[in-house]
């Protein structure tokens, strides 16, 4: 049976969501992060070499890469569901959001938070480039979700679960101040308007503050 391991507020609140997207069995093992260090449990690393979320089980598989994981329940799983066929016109469209995810957005906003607890000059040449940078990422998410209301188009794809982590949870480790973002408040308002998502994340995170906002 298909089991997702999930880290509280961690990126595999992306698999649990996209099962509950798809309706399909799976089970929900939850694990709780370290209250001094905010890692993961030794019992989590210890599930792959890796040793970070999400890891999923399904029978002797052990599959970790939240892009990975999502590829594979939906090849597995999805029936087609929640993507785009190449001859869509949204297709290339989809193929960009769904990497843009942790290509850019992510990988941006997990080295902002680095650099900011170095303590650096505010007017540090790799602090200020790398914020300019996260406030592009986001500008353009901003951008996309005034034309669209998702971001492969006006389909809900998987391309909105691998990016609504980083636009919601990640701002507990990262916070980034949305209010420039109308566009974006709108669309996570969408978001959370899903019964997926909130059943989703009832789940994984009963007792976390939804950032929708």
């Amino acid at each position: 049976m298909l089991s997702v391991h999930h880290l509280g507020k961690s990126q595999s609140e992306r698999i649990v969501w996209l099962c509950e997207e798809l309706g399909i069995p799976y089970e929900l093992k939850r694990y709780t992060r370290d209250p001094a260090t905010m890692l993961a449990p030794p019992n989590y690393k210890a599930l792959h070499p890796i040793g970070a979320a999400p890891v999923i089980t399904d029978g002797d598989l052990v599959l970790a890469e939240s892009g990975a994981i999502v590829d594979y329940i939906i090849a597995k799983y999805g029936n087609g569901r929640l993507v785009l066929r190449p001859d869509d016109p949204d297709f290339a469209q989809f193929l960009y959001w769904f990497h843009f995810a942790n290509g850019t957005l992510q990988a941006g906003m997990g080295r902002l938070m680095i650099l900011n607890r170095l303590k650096l000059a505010e007017d540090n040449p790799m602090l200020v480039a790398t914020r300019g940078r996260v406030d592009r990422a986001f500008d353009l998410v901003d951008a996309r979700v005034r034309s669209a209301d998702y971001l492969a188009g006006n389909t809900f794809t998987t391309a909105d679960i691998m990016t609504g982590f980083s636009l919601t949870t990640m701002r507990y480790f990262q916070p980034y101040d949305l209010s420039r973002c109308p566009n974006v408040i709108k669309y996570l308002g969408r978001i959370g308007e899903r019964a997926a998502y909130r059943r989703a994340m009832e789940k994984g995170d009963p007792d976390m503050a939804l950032l929708l906002s």
